[in-house]
């Protein structure tokens, strides 16, 4: 279908592209769509990014100038990688475009038309750690004794949450109460903090990372004239992976596409980073706030076998009834093998289970390492496949992090438990000293050489001479007030450690002076303290503290001795977020148990559908095989560990999907 009979003439320079026959039926019908509000629900591996390229090739062949299409995009990598092939297709240089990320183009537009609300030209942008360091300025100015308590955000968690409430244009109390539920006691104090911030930021002309999506939304709210100039410039508006923007962004779109054409391309289906901002109702709204929507489907998959779609499409059934858009996967390849349902007795076997089928998949079948992921909902379910890949020499690429035991508050913890049990570990006391308030690795030194000589003056014990007045006059005085509690934790640490298991020393350092400094050092304080009980279940293996602290370093030294080149032929490990958009020969999907994915808060909230979704995501990497595991019991949990159920997704799933695959203890299939 034409855009009209009488389109203007092609730009001169433009090959002609025979688009009917390099598009399936679905790609062609959205690519030629007439203009109009235009929703595209691309499913996984049905050629979204083909199917954007090409239209932007249609628009140039119909007489649409370079200059009248904007192309919004969530990364700069996947602008480029768009307008370079609509470059190989028309000739066209990508420069020609208003081309990029919601915030690249904000700066563009703030950069030319700033001035109309009320930002001078000559604005310049702080990174990521000025950001901070001016909101850190700014507290202290307003309470100077706010980041003296270590159960307050340090300025990182404390910048994280004023972002998340502008993006998601949510009052900071709401954000709190969501995301954030550690500084739920002191959050009234948070919107004086961020006017504060603002102000100062206005006083300085410059602006952070979310005053560009801010500022270039009051450009087209409250200057009438630039949003004139921006509704007549861009005829077109594209906008990529659009179930993935938050309230801000989908506002700009609605702005720039209030008088004109906007094609939304995403899938409902994979909205997972409600955390990041991501709000699904956008997706599910887009019809009701441009009427006369024509929804085009992209169902054709040419990733994964019928077998793995079948599974998908189970998933997707399972959705609430209007709660998201029908759609139905069918796959462009031949049939092959169901998914497999593996259940282990726990977290060990789950992970000797995958690496025996990994060696056969390599050895057997010529799968290349590269071509194997493991996927998890969270960090702390792939300890054990760590361990096991690790001992068994088989090269490992974590994509989503660093591995489990160098990870920052899992090093910290280590170290804590280090030094109580070797008080003249100088490194281990450097290293949790420095957490306190205002001191550096001169500080702790000063303070472990007053302690050492105290105690070799007074003949005691290192711990208990820590919080004599001797030592603690060599504290900073910022850090005197938490000093009396981390000593008091010390001391907790070492007298469960005399008496009892390790399991139990490492718990009693998490809920001590620890875990009260987790909470204001990370935004992500509960995913990172389901980690730290994660290591309370391998200290659960030892009885005796020496033998748990030797094998973390053992394993630290054996993994650390080979760096794996990102490029280099090894088994992928990664999150299911920082999965999406890749593919993978065969994906083993780990700890599918209730609590586990989805996960426990998740299920506690009521509120479930975004994991389904995460899991859906998980489910479409897999090219060939598919491997859906999880443990009967949760070993995390300590001695004699958790029973678990199978995933609440696994359960509502026909039968007929998967195939069950019981192992035998001894791992042989």
């Amino acid at each position: 279908m034409e855009l009209s009979l009488d389109a203007p003439r092609p730009p001169d320079g433009i090959p002609p592209i025979d688009f009917r026959a390099q598009l399936n039926d679905e790609q062609y019908a959205a690519v030629t769509a007439p203009p109009g509000p235009l929703l595209v629900l691309a499913g996984a591996g049905s050629g979204k990014t083909r199917t954007l390229t090409y239209r932007v090739a249609y628009l140039l062949a119909q007489g649409v100038k370079p200059g009248e299409i904007l192309l919004l995009t969530f990364t700069n990598k996947a602008a480029k990688e768009m307008l370079h092939r609509v470059q190989d297709l028309t000739g066209m240089e990508p420069a020609r475009f208003w081309g990029g990320t919601f915030h690249s183009l904000g700066h563009r537009a703030l950069r030319m038309y700033g001035e109309a609300v009320g930002l001078p030209r000559n604005f310049t942008i702080l990174d990521a750690d000025e950001s901070e360091a001016l909101l850190k300025q700014t507290v202290e100015a307003a309470d100077k004794g706010f980041f003296k308590d270590k159960t307050h955000p340090r300025p990182g968690p404390l910048f994280d949450v004023l972002s998340l409430a502008r993006n998601t244009q949510a009052s900071i109390a709401d954000t709190v109460t969501r995301n954030f539920p550690q500084y739920a006691e002191i959050s009234d104090r948070f919107p004086a903090f961020a006017t504060a911030y603002t102000a100062r930021k206005r006083a300085q002309n410059v602006v952070d990372y979310d005053d560009l999506l801010e500022l270039w939304l009051d450009l087209l709210t409250k200057a009438p004239e630039v949003a004139q100039y921006f509704a007549h410039r861009f005829r077109h508006v594209l906008v990529d992976e659009y179930q993935d923007t938050n309230t801000i962004q989908a506002q700009i779109v609605d702005r720039l596409a209030a008088h004109h054409c906007v094609m939304a391309v995403g899938d409902d289906a994979q909205c997972i980073y409600s955390w990041r901002g991501a709000d699904f109702e956008n997706i599910m709204t887009f019809p009701d706030r441009h009427p006369g929507t024509v929804i085009h489907r992209i169902e054709t998959n040419y990733r994964s076998t019928p077998e793995i779609l079948n599974l998908a499409n189970g998933v997707l059934l399972a959705q609430p009834k209007g709660r998201h858009f029908d759609k139905e996967l069918r796959a462009a390849r031949g049939h092959a093998q169901k998914p497999f349902l593996v259940q282990t007795m726990d977290d060990r076997e789950q992970a000797e289970f995958i690496l025996k089928r990994i060696r056969s998949l390599v050895e057997d079948e010529g799968v290349s390492l590269s071509g194997i992921a493991i996927l998890y909902r969270s960090h702390f379910l792939a300890l054990e496949v760590q361990l096991a890949l690790s001992r068994a020499g088989l090269p490992y690429h974590i994509t989503s992090g660093v591995k489990f035991f160098e990870r920052q508050h899992i090093r910290d913890a280590v170290a804590l438990l280090r030094f109580v049990y070797n008080p003249s570990d100088a490194l281990a006391w450097q290293r949790i000293a420095v957490l306190l308030p205002k001191i550096g690795e001169k500080g702790a030194q000063k303070i472990y050489a007053a302690a050492h000589d105290h105690a070799r003056l007074l003949q005691k014990n290192f711990l208990d001479v820590l919080p004599s007045d001797d030592v603690k006059s060599k504290v900073a005085k910022d850090a005197r007030d938490d000093w009396q509690a981390f000593c008091d934790s010390l001391a907790q640490v070492a007298e469960v450690m005399r008496t009892e298991a390790p399991s139990a020393a490492v718990e009693t350092a998490i809920d001590g002076w620890y875990g009260d400094y987790l909470k204001g050092a990370f935004a992500d304080y509960a995913d990172r303290l389901d980690e730290l009980k994660a290591l309370v279940g391998f200290a659960g293996r030892f009885e005796e503290m020496q033998d748990f602290l030797a094998q973390i370093m053992l394993l630290n030294s054996e993994t650390s001795d080979r760096q794996v080149d990102p490029d280099a032929d090894a088994v992928k490990l990664t999150t299911v977020h920082q999965a999406k958009g890749l593919e993978y020969d065969v994906v083993f999907l780990i700890g599918l148990a209730d609590g586990q994915f989805p996960g426990r808060r998740a299920i506690e909230a009521g509120d479930v559908e975004e994991e389904r979704r995460l899991f859906y995501v998980a489910v479409t990497r897999a090219r060939n095989e598919l491997y859906l595991s999880y443990p009967k019991i949760a070993s995390r949990a300590g001695p004699g560990g958790m029973m678990l159920t199978p995933s609440r997704f696994i359960l509502e799933l026909p039968s007929e999907l998967y195939e069950p695959l019981k192992i035998k203890r001894s791992y042989a299939w």
